[in-house]
């Protein structure tokens, strides 16, 4: 989807790489680090939905491409 290595994603989360990991792996971390990884992800283009079944959306115009200027 956005091609961000981990390093990335903590970096736009503005969250520690361990914290980020720990999330990953379903460990518990604050709510902030996981909100603030939420908003890093929306803010990218991702739309989280939990209307019955639990998943992900994307606004595919909103999605930063590497090959594409945003």
């Amino acid at each position: 989807m956005l091609t961000w290595t981990q390093e990335a994603l903590a970096d736009k989360a503005m969250v520690s790489l361990t914290a980020l990991k720990r999330l990953e792996r379903g460990l518990r971390v604050y709510d902030s680090t996981a909100d603030q990884v939420r908003r890093a992800l929306e803010e990218a283009g991702i739309i989280f939905i939990s209307s019955g079944h639990v998943g992900v959306m994307i606004d595919a115009g909103r999605i930063s491409r590497p090959d594409k200027k945003r």
